[in-house]
């Protein structure tokens, strides 16, 4: 973060917050409330960190509009402090682009439309007939195939595979190890064994999207696999041919999903969700962590278990459930009192 600075009230306008402190005071980093020096800002999401507030060396912090204790001298006070603190990370992160040129130990194919602006480390193979937009950096052991587009700003990790012809918007960040345009799992069953299906689509990413590490993300049969702008993917998540995700997408890791399953927009997954394929998940729905979806969801719906239910109903299931054995007993011992009391009827 070394480089940059900014004075505390220009951050302020930045971040739309309310400055207490000094407007001049240069602000050279961010750090948190444990390691920030003396002329770095820290921040805090909630009044329970005070004391650490009150302890830590910086020399600003970014608190929520609600903070209760005593203002330290220097804050900013915003509506969401944990997106304050992520733009402000942004901000001393950036570093200008600097290209580098395209090392001779890359293998460029034929045909190849390459903006001069851009690096392409030692080791990567770029196929024939691909374009590679300005600003663009290619890391050492990608594979990127014939007729591949790249748009601008975009940055593509280590041995991460692009098949032909994908195309992939501009500022998309591509992980380590992540697949791009593997043949989807498509076969019908002959007489003989299985008969694989051509997979003849390609994979479309849009703008913005990020997609982690040792991701895949299937070709089309027909068409296209779509990945919508802005939509944001963790590692190690599996996307099937033919699926849609829509914009603003967050998709955690080890989700998986079936081919030709429609998401729309704004649609949060938590971790290790399943989702059938031929499916419709609505704009702004939400899924519960190591949910099972078997059907569509509606929009804006929230669901959780396997399989997926209303959110609220799921909670009061599990609820009931860590009482199941309590409900065991006392059944058994009903049981019992009823053989008995049916016993002495019989005596009489």
């Amino acid at each position: 973060m070394a480089g940059r600075s900014i004075r505390l009230g220009e951050l302020a306008r930045l971040l739309g917050g309310k400055l207490k402190g000094e407007p001049d005071l240069e602000v050279d980093g961010i750090s948190s409330l444990e390691l920030a020096g003396p002329k770095e800002i820290s921040f805090a999401i909630k009044t329970n960190l005070a004391p650490k507030v009150k302890s830590s060396r910086a020399c600003a912090f970014i608190l929520p509009e609600t903070w209760q204790e005593d203002l330290p001298k220097n804050a900013i006070l915003v509506k969401d402090p944990y997106l304050a603190y992520a733009q402000t990370a942004n901000f001393f992160a950036a570093k200008p682009f600097v290209p580098k040129g395209i090392s001779n130990q890359a293998i460029i194919g034929e045909g190849c439309q390459i903006h001069h602006e851009v690096t392409i480390d030692p080791g990567a193979i770029i196929g024939a007939g691909s374009k590679i937009g300005r600003h663009v950096h290619i890391h050492s052991g990608v594979v990127v195939g014939e007729d591949v587009e790249i748009g601008s700003e975009s940055v593509i990790f280590p041995n991460v595979v692009i098949y032909h012809g994908c195309k992939i918007g501009s500022r998309v960040r591509i992980h380590a190890g992540a697949i791009i345009g593997a043949d989807g799992f498509g076969y019908a069953k002959g007489p003989d064994g299985m008969v694989k299906i051509p997979q003849t689509g390609i994979v479309v990413v849009e703008d913005d999207v990020e997609i982690g590490a040792n991701t895949t993300i299937d070709r089309a049969a027909i068409g296209e696999t779509r990945i919508g702008k802005g939509t944001k993917i963790d590692n190690l998540v599996m996307i099937a041919h033919n699926v849609s995700l829509g914009q603003h997408c967050v998709i955690v890791s080890q989700v998986g999903i079936s081919g030709s399953t429609r998401v729309g927009s704004g649609v949060m997954m938590g971790g290790q969700v399943g989702v059938v394929g031929h499916i419709e998940i609505g704009d702004g729905a939400r899924i519960g962590a190591k949910s099972g979806v078997p059907q569509s969801i509606g929009p804006g719906e929230t669901v959780s278990g396997i399989p997926a239910i209303p959110h609220l109903k799921w909670l009061r299931m599990v609820n009931a459930l860590k009482k199941l054995p309590e409900l065991v007993r006392d059944v058994r011992e009903l049981k019992n009192r009823i053989t008995r009391l049916e016993g002495h009827g019989k005596d009489k």
